[in-house]
This record gives C-alpha cells, structure tokens and sequence, in this order.
C-alpha cells in the first residue's frame, strides 16, 4: 500500500527544513511517527511530495531515516508545473494547493494510495483504519464498479484544537450509514473549551460542536482519482482569472473531492476516530507535542528509539 504525504509546504512553514525542531530526542519529526504507524498498518511504499529545492535536504534527513524501512519515492510539487496553454499570474509565489500537490504524483501512483499532511500527528488508530480500507481496494473486496470508493478519518474537532490559535479544518456532513455527503473548508476555527467556533464568510463567529466531524486531510483514494484531480486543476486554472485573488488563490483537495461527489464520481465512507491530533502549527505548540509524544512513549505506544 502506499502513502502520499504532502510536505511541500514544510520549508517554507518552518523556515527551511534544517530549521525544522525535533520532537524527541532522537531528532526525529512528527512525519516519522507518521512513517512508523503507516509500515506497522501494513503500508510498504511512501511517496513524498516536496519542493525540488528541498530534495537534498529533506533526503538527508527524513528519507534516509526511513529508507531503508519502506520503499520510498519523491514528487516535486512547482509552481511551473501547469496545463498547457495557462499562465501564472504576475507576481504569483504561492503554490497552487493540495489538488496541484497531488496531481504531481502522475505516472509515480498507479494504486490506490493514502494521503496525510507532513506536520499533523494522526496516532496509529488512524493509520490502522486507513490502510484497511486500502487493502479491501486492492484486494477487489470493495469492488470496482466504475465509481471511486475513498474513504476518509472523522476527527472529532474538539481532539483537532490548538490552544494558540486558528486552525483550517474541512467539517464534515456524514449520513447515518457512515457516507460523506459534503466538506467545507473552513480556514479559522478556535477553540471553545470542549467545542469550537469557526469564522464565516461574513467574519462572524459560528459556534462549533465539539464532537462534530472534520476531516485532517486524511484521505484513502483510488488510482483513479489521480486523473480526476488532474481534471480539476485544469478547471480551476480556467477560472483563476475570476479569482478574487489570483495570485493567491489556491486548489485545495477537500474542494476537489466535494465536486467529485456531487458529480457521482465518487463516493467517501468517513471512520471515525478518537485519536487526539496535534502538531506544530504555531511555534508555542512544539512544547506541547513533545510532551504528548513523551506521554505515547511512556504508555508503550511507541519506542524509545523510533528507528533503531
């Protein structure tokens, strides 16, 4: 099985890679707990997508940590890297989203594959869900009946919160039979004591249940969906010019997969999860990762010594 983990964005996040903290005292990052809870689900191939800038770089770290303990290949995600007959936008930096990540994955992802981001903690449970779906694509037991059957882990967004600030998180619609019926992004969501509140569009805040369904972008999709995705930049490419901000204006994955499903082209079971998330995204949170990774590791969760 393979997992796709979408760590373009980490340079510039954080500053570079080199600059990137350790959360344990082997130096390791939060993507490598990612790597050790995949290969024990049963995973045995991983794709990163990164910056070509940061080959060397993420290789040096990260890749050779794990290379020998799972296949590993590399994707470069670049802001050139667009359909025939389009243009970027002057003074365009940013790159173009997830959508866009994936779709550098072409001609590498030829099975159905597993998608998280780089610098988000999903705990083993989810891995366990994740990759259990993929084997019943692979194993035809999920069968092929010419609509794509992903899947998605539900957080609870209550367990999904940092403490020192906003979050983005896609909230979920999920149906009594446990099928995703529709995701929206929304990119500020606080923490309200044991629920949330999200801003909207009209910059107000909206309360938030705590145990409501969000999606951390981690997705189990088929080979397939690759080209669907292709598809999907090409349209949103068609319509950056109408775009309020183009040269920020990015194709997000949620986004894509929500047309796929109301196009009938796929469909999304959700699993639910008690798995606590967490990671860096502000630099006050690196104290707090470390000590629950301390905790994992205390419980017997993880080695002391991650790759020894």
């Amino acid at each position: 099985m393979t997992l796709v983990i979408l760590a373009a964005g980490m340079g510039s996040r954080y500053g570079g890679l080199k600059q990137i903290d350790p959360v344990d005292n082997d130096g390791n990052f939060i993507i490598d707990y990612s790597i050790f809870d995949a290969i024990r689900a049963g995973f045995d191939k991983v794709v990163f997508i990164i910056k070509k800038e940061n080959y060397e770089a993420f290789r040096d770290t990260v890749g050779k940590r794990v290379e020998g303990k799972i296949q590993v290949e590399y994707a470069f995600q670049d802001l050139t890297d667009i359909p025939a007959g389009y243009e970027i936008p002057e003074g365009r930096e940013k790159p173009w989203g997830t959508t866009h990540a994936i779709r550098a994955t072409r001609g590498i992802v030829k099975e159905p594959y597993g998608v998280i981001n780089a610098d988000d903690f999903y705990g083993r449970n989810t891995f366990e869900k994740l990759g259990a779906h993929l084997a019943k694509l692979e194993s035809g037991e999920i069968a092929a009946d010419g609509i794509n059957h992903c899947c998605a882990i539900g957080f609870k967004v209550k367990n999904t919160l940092t403490d020192k600030g906003t979050c983005s998180r896609g909230v979920c619609t999920v149906d009594e039979d446990g099928m995703l019926t529709s995701i929206v992004e929304r990119l500020k969501i606080k923490k309200v004591g044991d629920d949330a509140a999200f801003l909207d569009e009209n910059e107000e805040w909206i309360d938030l249940a705590g145990d409501t369904v969000v999606s951390m972008n981690c997705w189990g999709l088929t080979a397939e969906t690759i080209d669907l995705l292709n598809a999907d930049f090409e349209v949103f490419m068609s319509r950056l010019s109408d775009a309020p901000n183009p040269q920020k204006a990015e194709s997000l994955l949620p986004i894509s997969i929500n047309t796929f499903m109301q196009a009938g082209t796929c469909d999304v079971r959700v699993y639910p999860t008690e798995s606590e998330w967490f990671g860096v995204t502000y630099p006050e949170d690196k104290p707090w990762v470390v000590a629950s990774l301390q905790e994992l590791i205390a419980k017997g969760e993880y080695p002391e010594h991650l790759w020894a």
